[in-house]
C-alpha cells in the first residue's frame, strides 16, 4: 500500500507544471528509452544498432524519381540495373538528412538493400547495395562509389567486409533525426550543414 501511494505523489509530481517536473520527466524518458526501448528493439531486429539517424545527403534525390533516373541512369544501366529494377528497391526515393532508418539485422542482403555499415568513419555509412559480388554500395546522390582514393576519410565501399554490416534499412521516419541533428550542425563543416539541396 506504501509504494502505490508513493508512486500516485510521484505521478502527480509529473503532472505538475513546474521546472522541476520537467527535468524529472526529462530524465525518466531518456533512461526508459535507453535502458528499455532500445534493448527491446535491438532484440527484435537483431541489430546493435536498431535505429540511424541519416546524417548526410548522400542518399538525398534532388527531384522526383524520373528526373533523378534520368540524371543518373548511366552509372546504373551498364552495371544491369534498369529503371524497373530500381524501382522495385526499397526506397526508392533515396533518404533525406534527418530521416530516421529502422535497422533490420537478421538478413540476407540484395542488391538495392539499402546498407548500414561501419566504414572506419564516425558515423556508420548508408548507401544502398548495386554489388552482392564483391558485395559493394553507392550512396544514390554521389556520382560514383567511394573509394580509398577519392575521398578524404578514406573509405573503400567497394567490396565490403561482411564482418562490418549492421543491417539494412527496413523502413524510414522522415526528417524526426533532426531532433538530434540540430545540436551538432554548428560543428560541421559549412558546406555539410543544413538540409540537403
Amino acid at each position: 500500500m506504501q509504494l502505490k501511494k508513493e508512486l500516485k505523489k510521484f505521478w502527480a509530481f509529473l503532472q505538475k507544471d513546474s521546472w522541476q517536473s520537467w527535468i524529472v520527466s526529462i530524465i525518466l524518458i531518456i533512461v526508459l528509452v535507453r535502458g528499455i526501448f532500445f534493448p527491446i528493439l535491438s532484440f527484435a531486429t537483431g541489430a546493435n544498432l536498431p535505429l540511424v539517424v541519416v546524417e548526410s545527403c548522400s542518399m538525398y534525390h534532388e527531384t522526383n524519381f524520373e528526373q533523378w533516373w534520368e540524371k543518373n541512369s548511366q552509372w546504373y544501366e551498364p552495371k544491369g540495373i534498369d529503371k524497373e529494377k530500381f524501382k522495385s528497391f526499397i526506397l526508392k526515393g533515396g533518404l533525406n538528412k534527418g530521416d530516421i532508418i529502422l535497422v533490420w539485422g537478421k538478413s540476407d542482403y540484395r542488391i538495392g538493400d539499402i546498407l548500414i555499415f561501419n566504414a572506419q568513419t564516425k558515423h556508420p555509412l548508408i548507401h544502398r547495395i548495386v554489388s552482392e559480388t564483391p558485395l559493394s554500395t553507392k550512396g544514390d546522390h554521389n556520382s560514383e562509389q567511394l573509394t580509398k582514393e577519392n575521398n578524404a576519410q578514406g573509405i573503400n565501399e567497394i567490396n565490403i567486409d561482411k564482418q562490418t554490416i549492421i543491417g539494412k534499412a527496413v523502413g524510414k521516419i522522415p526528417l524526426l533525426g533532426w531532433v538530434k541533428l540540430i545540436f551538432f550542425e554548428p560543428f560541421r563543416p559549412s558546406s555539410e550543414r543544413g538540409f540537403c539541396h
